[in-house]
């Protein structure tokens, strides 16, 4: 039972950088639009964006929920030592849709403006919180208050770099999708090329995010470059990042979505493979943190119940305002 919830909190976060993950990019794409067709780029990310934000935080909600519900140990420990970054968080989501309302009922420049800043920098404070968790400084003490203070944690290179690495990856995705979802042919090149260039970053900030791996992350990096399934893994990453690159060259954007989808849903998989046993290294393993198996019980059986409802309407949601 155990596996099973952190497996169920690691496909939902999959989920989430790769829907609400896009709605963030889009915002990074309204931050630096450019040139004469600047607000035409804009819209079209407006567009795009309308009918699915409010639906794709629910798997944040449900992250939040079950780590609360299984794991409450660990979500101590987080929320107090992450306490920062996980507020600047939460402010930008709340920011970026409150403006994105406001500005589409007046105050477009102030609005927007607010709108973009707060989703380009969201990302960063998500990436820091997990690269934090990952690094091995987030550290409690007896009395859960943490070791190394509030801002040591996440204010290191490597969360810095995972927080630009998380930035970059959802600037790409949004690109990707916006470079389908465009009609008109001039739009769609402009978001083909950012997408081409975006997936470039995303390569440099991978492999930056990989230099600066601190010694508190030995575990990590050991699985994810010494487990059987981690080459195979990387492989299958690294070729759908070059599949998703030669169908933006060769104009197959369906295909190229697909392909960006698949690639970071490997990377966000396989960053949950390489924590295990941990949820918070070194302390806290999921064994460790776990609630009692009663709880447990019960949170999987509220969970199926839940699906029942929830993926039908998801799924709803999308065939009707996304068939492209």
């Amino acid at each position: 039972m155990i596996e099973a919830v952190a497996a169920v909190m690691l496909v939902s976060l999959i989920a989430y950088c790769v829907l609400a993950g896009a709605d963030f990019g889009g915002g990074v794409w309204d931050l630096l639009a450019t040139g004469p067709r600047a607000e035409r780029q804009r819209r079209l990310a407006d567009d795009a964006i309308a009918p699915v934000w409010e639906a794709n935080h629910v798997w944040l909600i449900l992250i939040v929920v079950l780590l609360f519900t299984g794991f409450p140990r660990a979500f101590a420990a987080a929320s107090i030592g992450l306490h920062v970054p996980l507020t600047l968080m939460l402010l930008g989501i709340v920011l970026r849709g409150s403006a994105w309302a406001f500005r589409r009922y007046g105050g477009r420049a102030r609005w927007g403006r607010i709108f973009a800043v707060a989703s380009a920098t969201t990302p960063i404070f998500l990436g820091s919180a997990l690269g934090a968790i990952t690094s091995g400084a987030l550290r409690a003490g007896p009395d859960g208050a943490p070791e190394l203070g509030f801002f040591r944690p996440w204010l290191a290179p490597f969360p810095l770099a995972v927080g630009a690495f998380a930035l970059a990856l959802f600037a790409y995705l949004a690109a990707v999708y916006l470079a389908v979802e465009a009609a008109d042919p001039e739009l769609r090149d402009d978001f083909r090329a950012r997408a081409i260039v975006s997936a470039v970053v995303v390569g440099a900030c991978a492999l930056a995010a990989g230099l600066l791996t601190p010694p508190g992350a030995g575990h990590f990096r050991e699985t994810l470059l010494r487990s059987p399934w981690s080459w195979p893994l990387q492989l299958a990453t690294g070729a759908a990042a070059m599949g998703a690159l030669w169908a933006l060259f060769t104009r197959r954007f369906r295909t190229a979505r697909a392909l960006a989808v698949v690639q970071v849903a490997l990377i966000v998989g396989g960053w949950g493979a390489a924590q295990r046993p941990y949820l918070i290294a070194p302390d806290l393993t999921l064994q460790g943190a776990a609630a009692p198996e009663p709880t447990l019980r019960l949170l999987l059986l509220a969970l199926a119940i839940g699906s029942v409802v929830l993926f039908p309407s998801l799924w709803w949601l999308f065939r009707v305002f996304k068939r492209a």
